[in-house]
């Protein structure tokens, strides 16, 4: 195979976009897709679809804006998305737009090197093509695709089956054949796991580590005293407002937003939306009803949580679970293993011959980049490298947002968890290019961050990497040093706002999402007001259907120019 135009990493929401605009916008192009995976999807792929698995959003706000998932899907209104059916919805999708037969697959990506003539070379686990080159390069390999799992004490002495969740569907048959299951973690797989061993009859025994980040924030699918959706509750500008926000401005309401965060009353307002919101879920959770579900009662304020959130979407309820005791929730540690025991550092002995790891994921590429390109793209810098742009940064950042100078009591301590594998967060102009990069033109990455407007985002990043790579970005700064200058803004705002959710690794943001596609649009000088009013843009939701036709707008707003 001959040097290619570009290769897309990764078939998740954001490769998948990502591959599509850049065809679109250049159809005569040699463009490949290189997937490590034997099926389309990333999360959603054939071999992750473990028993229950749903979308956390509900029908109509996870989709492609420009492939809506209509009626042949099965999926009704108020119903949460089976993976199946997002697994066979993201094939359509590739089918649909034509470039299925571009992907290849069980192709994994080992590393990449720069070319002398500014393009890459790739080395991968393929025995027909061991290696690619091509003259651009998307990674789009996502925050969850590399299990993170901790060196618990004497693990390899356990003799049953133990397994991250990455891999609960190829461990499925255990939900006949347990006899008892032990899941590790509080994150809203931990709970999707224990709630499937408890349906198929195996008791489950629920360890949240005292060391780590404590129970998920779960939401019902509707909150507020006002019962509203609580993906479109997040999509209202109205509410992003209430939501301190670095790149906030970007939305053209800046006069609104100075009021509510740099005024006394505006930070009040603030302060008792935010009360509201987070006691309105413990209310409705009745967390406080029964000894045993006070385990599950998150132990940090919801405004600092970010998109670790979490949406209750399971046919029954996970509550009645755990009172009646057929999961068990303990909050301790693990002090090691036995053949078929995970002993506790209460003193608890626990019986098991499954385990299942909910402990996330390693939050870096899933390539290495060689010759002197781990330098150039320099994703986690060490401190020195911007550490006078970092004070600067932290400076604009708390007289902007007061409210972020008191921060949780628990910060420094997960930040000291955190830091065992990251130096610093994730360093990107627009959360998609490495600074030193952006000259070249030749890198972008995809989806190298956390949000709960997935599809969006993912299309919109798909037409500003195509934009950036061939020079047409209607707002770029002209030098390197503005450009390090907002990235290490943007960047270390995420420390302050989310500190207990994932924020000072990576972009993690769930209220900031709608600002963020403003920005993104107005790069690429598109339209982002897209209601039939300015009262429908204030408090009316946004959602894919307000996004459909963004090529062809991009395509009539350069055809004009040319």
């Amino acid at each position: 195979m001959g040097s290619l135009d570009l290769i897309v990493i990764g078939t998740g929401w954001y490769g998948l976009a990502a591959a599509k605009t850049y065809i679109e916008l250049h159809p005569f192009d040699n463009v490949v897709v290189l997937e490590a995976n034997s099926s389309i999807g990333g999360v959603w792929a054939e071999d992750r679809l473990y028993p229950g698995l749903k979308s956390n959003n509900m029908v109509g706000t996870y989709e492609y804006p420009d492939f809506p998932m209509n009626e042949t899907y099965g999926v009704k209104h108020g119903e949460h998305i089976p993976g199946t059916v997002l697994h066979r919805y993201l094939n359509d999708y590739a089918k649909h737009f034509g470039f299925f037969d571009r992907i290849h697959f069980n192709t994994k990506v080992n590393s990449a090197a720069p070319t002398e003539d500014g393009g890459w070379l790739l080395n991968t686990t393929s025995s027909e093509y061991p290696t690619f080159e091509t003259r651009k390069l998307i990674l789009a390999t996502g925050l969850t695709s590399q299990p993170y799992i901790p060196k618990l004490p004497h693990m390899q002495d356990f003799q049953g089956s133990l397994f991250h969740v990455r891999d609960f569907a190829n461990n499925a048959g255990t939900l006949k054949e347990a006899k008892n299951a032990v899941v590790v973690g509080g994150a809203k797989s931990a709970w999707d796991v224990a709630y499937a061993y408890a349906q198929a009859g195996v008791p489950v025994d629920m360890i949240i580590r005292k060391s780590g980040r404590g129970p998920v924030w779960m939401a019902p699918p509707y909150v507020t005293p006002l019962k509203k959706w609580l993906e479109k509750l997040v999509h209202t500008r109205f509410l992003t407002w209430l939501s301190p926000c670095v790149w906030g401005d970007e939305d053209g309401y800046s006069g609104i937003r100075h009021f509510l965060h740099g005024t006394f009353i505006g930070r009040g307002i603030v302060s008792t939306f935010w009360k509201i919101l987070g006691s309105d879920v413990i209310s409705l959770n009745q967390y406080d009803s029964h000894p045993e579900l006070k385990k599950l009662k998150p132990w940090d304020p919801a405004f600092y949580v970010g998109s670790s959130l979490s949406i209750h979407n399971y046919p029954t309820s996970f509550f009645d679970l755990v009172r009646e005791g057929k999961v068990r929730v303990h909050i301790d540690e693990i002090t090691g293993f036995g053949p078929q025991t995970v002993s506790l550092a209460s003193g608890e002995t626990l019986k098991a011959d499954v385990v299942a790891l909910a402990t996330g994921w390693r939050k870096e590429p899933a390539l290495d980049f060689l010759k002197g390109s781990e330098a150039d793209v320099g994703l986690h810098h060490s401190p020195s490298d911007v550490e006078d742009l970092a004070k600067e940064a932290d400076k604009e950042i708390l007289h902007q947002f007061p409210v972020l100078k008191t921060q949780p009591p628990r910060k420094l301590e997960l930040a000291s968890t955190l830091a065992e594998r990251l130096n610093e967060p994730l360093r990107m102009y627009r959360f998609m290019v490495p600074p030193s990069m952006v000259s070249r033109r030749n890198l972008a990455f995809a989806g190298m961050l956390s949000s709960i407007t997935t599809s969006i985002i993912a299309t919109v990043q798909g037409i500003w990497i195509s934009a950036f790579f061939d020079g047409k970005l209607d707002r770029l700064p002209a030098s390197e040093d503005d450009i390090r200058w907002q990235t290490v803004l943007h960047t270390q705002f995420g420390r302050w706002r989310y500190p207990i959710g994932y924020g000072p690794g990576f972009p993690d943001f769930v209220f900031d999402a709608v600002p963020y596609v403003d920005m993104l649009l107005r790069d690429l000088n598109l339209k982002s007001h897209r209601k039939a009013s300015k009262m429908a843009d204030m408090f009316d939701p946004y959602g894919p259907e307000d996004y459909p036709g963004l090529v062809d707008e991009w395509k009539e707003e350069h055809l004009k120019r040319a």
